[in-house]
């Protein structure tokens, strides 16, 4: 059933196919890039990488000689250096240098080695900080960033322009997708680096080993926060790669929202910590709210499949199974 208050689902043709194809997912050892990969086994395309020792995506002799030997006929660009409010606090410098200049050698190689269709990977934290909720596309650039993320924001805000300029000005297709806050099998779960899910996560499986009767989490727990599962949002990324070709980027989000505190919960359930819950609001809460309007990728037929609760469990799992294989 359609959302409420959401457009009804259009007939949507494919217009790009991917059977036959070579498809380079750029970044396909991230938590994105790997799941994209999982997703395109349906698609009878062929899948071309590069580890990261093999291709310092940085240098844009790099990438223009492995685009020149691969010959991807499309390009998912999931590659980023991301991370949490901490991570982003500290090295401001790298999140807006390395994300621009990756940006910037994947898109103009592709224009020079005239890859056919390339798709660049944003996030929410393009739109402003105060943002009308649920937040639409037309919301870019009408008021000021997050301060906590705002060199990341930047940074894919500039590739989404950039797209958007080699659109204008060679009629390249290339088109730009915003994923909400994703999780699920492969993120980061370091307490320093990860988002805040991941994170959570880590804090109550220590917490649970430790025998401790608290979890501590920051900020005051009231901030509102939308999450997807990466499987999901993978789905939506080759759907759109498949039908959407069009200037403006598009959102996909699960379309509901839940407090930090109310998430901690649902982690420390899906974790089996029954310990309580205490908020530190000496801490940074960050943005009050940021819930995207997925509309338009509604109206186009795509739904997710995956409830929190379930999402969750299959996480947890995925995270103690890689402690085991680490240990």
């Amino acid at each position: 059933m359609p959302l409420e208050g959401a457009p009804e689902p259009m007939a949507i043709e494919t217009v790009f196919p991917l059977t036959g194809k070579r498809v380079w997912v750029a970044g396909h050892r991230g938590m994105v890039g790997s799941a994209i990969v999982r997703r395109l086994a349906l698609e009878g395309c062929e899948v071309v990488s590069a580890e990261r020792a093999e291709l310092d995506l940085t240098q844009q002799h790099d990438v223009d000689r492995f685009v020149e030997a691969a010959r991807p006929d499309a390009i998912f660009l999931a590659a980023a250096r991301v991370g949490g409010i901490m991570a982003n606090s500290t090295r401001p410098a790298d999140f807006l240098y390395e994300n621009m200049t990756i940006n910037g050698n994947v898109l103009e190689t592709a224009h020079r080695r005239r890859v056919a269709k390339v798709m660049v990977l944003g996030s929410s934290c393009i739109y402003p900080r105060l943002a009308e909720q649920p937040i639409v596309e037309e919301a870019l650039l009408t008021g000021p960033l997050e301060p906590t993320n705002q060199w990341y924001a930047v940074a894919k805000i500039a590739a989404l322009k950039l797209a958007q300029a080699y659109r204008q000005q060679h009629g390249d297709d290339f088109i730009s997708v915003m994923p909400t806050n994703l999780y699920g099998p492969g993120d980061n779960f370091d307490l320093a680096e990860g988002h805040v899910l991941p994170s959570l996560m880590r804090k109550a499986y220590e917490a649970k080993q430790r025998g401790e009767r608290r979890l501590v989490i920051w900020g005051t727990g009231t901030p509102r926060r939308e999450f997807l599962h990466v499987d999901d949002c993978a789905d939506a990324l080759v759907f759109l790669m498949k039908t959407y070709s069009g200037e403006s980027q598009i959102n996909v989000g699960s379309g509901s929202d839940l407090t930090i505190r109310a998430l901690a919960e649902r982690v420390c359930a899906a974790v089996g910590f029954q310990g309580e819950i205490v908020t530190d609001p000496s801490k940074p809460d960050g943005t009050p709210r940021k819930l995207m309007s997925a509309a338009k990728l509604r109206s186009m037929g795509w739904r997710p499949r995956i409830n929190l609760d379930q999402g969750l469990a299959e996480t947890y799992r995925w995270f103690v199974d890689s402690l085991a294989v680490t240990a």
